[in-house]
């Protein structure tokens, strides 16, 4: 069956839908796409907003009517598309019936997806469908985590040898002396990440079915730093492990590097940054209370019912203002140490010292959402474009798995990402 639409954005008249749809008039200007959700009157309104705020003309944008309630509606959805770019979250609540329905209908499926529980999911239980019916399913095509996990894929095509290790520091910034005002996330973000913690205790069950290979013991041992400690490499910032997608995203990439192409896996560690001690501080407190917030129902219940009183003012039903978004910088640091010489053995233990460091990173402006729509409707694209260049014709991967020998980061590169070497240098052997 021929499909009528290169690219649908499901979930259009979302928070993220809706940035989705803005970037599509640029990415998406050589596809035919259309939008989806279950309300008319919402979707047609998104794409008046849009209209007005873009001053183009979207009259010709077609609207299809799916409910994640309803399967019929979303295989009729699927089934008019190649790829189906999913905003439509929490996952763990709508996603995989999405994922299910595309499969059905033989139609990609990318989404912007934050949640190891879902992602994990979807791969033990879909990878062998997806595969035999030769589509992709890729999540994590947003803010998580593309710039995380194809940043780790430069920065190993950049290495030129064997990387043992990473550090990657995670730092937000304002632009131009922007004084923030108002929420950082929508509701929806912080709705998944509670959610997330709340069932955080599912992934080792699921982890035990679906990573069944052993991964080597890898030496020099890359340790965990100290909870609050600086980071000279990241302007002198404040530093703290604080668990993020992006690591468990990365592994799934390592893992499948690992498996399918011999590659030595890296060792990660991930760190989020602070301009000061009294900003890392609150950090800390909000975490403690967020986590054991969500060991209790009636604690989970609180958070969800008072956002903006629980993530002080971070995380609001409107979510953050065109302004606030337009002057959020994030930048995504990884310093790496390994070898000038390549290793083709994964499991050779390996006796000489390091001898090399690079550092490179990876920066976005409106990471949360702009970007993050742009790296979804990006991917979408390289699946239409360069299918030749994946692997296995189909499954459900991570997107640095599913994406590494295309051209996704020059695509990326050329809509406002940076990829870029920021410094490498000898390692001198300690006496």
């Amino acid at each position: 069956m021929a499909k009528s639409f290169d690219i649908v954005i499901f979930g259009a008249s979302g928070y993220t839908g809706k940035y989705a749809v803005k970037e599509a008039i640029e990415i998406l200007h050589n596809y035919k796409w259309a939008i989806a959700g279950r309300n008319m009157g919402k979707l047609e309104k998104t794409i008046k907003d849009v209209e007005i705020f873009t001053n183009t003309a979207l009259s010709n944008v077609p609207i299809i009517i799916a409910d994640i309630n309803d399967d019929k509606s979303l295989r009729d959805m699927t089934a008019q598309a190649k790829v189906i770019v999913n905003c439509c979250g929490p996952y763990r609540f709508y996603g995989e019936q999405v994922v299910k329905a595309c499969i059905e209908t033989k139609t990609n499926h990318v989404d912007v997806s934050g949640e190891p529980q879902y992602m994990e999911t979807m791969q033990l239980k879909y990878n062998d469908a997806a595969r035999e019916k030769g589509v992709y399913i890729v999540s994590a095509c947003g803010f998580d985590s593309i710039p995380a996990d194809m940043g780790t894929v430069f920065l190993q095509k950049q290495f030129n040898g064997t990387v043992n290790s990473v550090e990657i520091y995670l730092s937000s910034y304002f632009l131009n002396g922007y004084e923030p005002k108002g929420a950082g996330v929508h509701f929806a973000t912080f709705e998944s990440a509670v959610y997330g913690f709340t069932h955080a205790n599912e992934l080792k069950d699921i982890r035990k079915q679906l990573f069944r290979t052993r991964m080597p013991r890898l030496k020099p041992l890359l340790k965990e730093k100290s909870k609050l400690h600086k980071a000279k490499e990241a302007d002198d910032r404040w530093c703290l492990s604080i668990p993020t997608a992006d690591h468990s995203v990365i592994m799934r990439s390592q893992r499948h590097f690992y498996e399918h192409e011999r590659q030595r896996p890296l060792q990660i560690r991930s760190y989020t940054t602070f301009e000061s001690l009294s900003n890392a501080i609150k950090s800390v407190l909000a975490g403690l209370i967020f986590r054991k917030y969500t060991e209790y129902n009636c604690g989970k219940n609180l958070l969800l019912k008072y956002p903006e009183f629980f993530s002080f003012g971070f995380a609001s039903h409107e979510g953050p203002t065109e302004i606030r978004n337009a002057n959020t910088k994030f930048e995504t640091l990884f310093v790496a140490r390994g070898w000038n010489e390549k290793f083709e053995n994964p499991n050779e233990e390996i006796t000489i010292p390091m001898n090399k460091k690079m550092i490179t990173r990876a920066v976005c402006n409106n990471p949360f959402y702009g970007a993050a729509s742009k790296a979804a409707l990006l991917s979408a694209v390289t699946i239409i474009d360069e299918s030749q260049m994946m692997p296995f014709k189909g499954g459900v991967f991570s997107p640095a798995a599913a994406f590494k020998n295309t051209n996704l980061i020059e695509k990326l590169q050329h809509n406002g990402f940076i990829f870029e070497v920021v410094k490498t240098e000898e390692l001198k052997a300690k006496l």
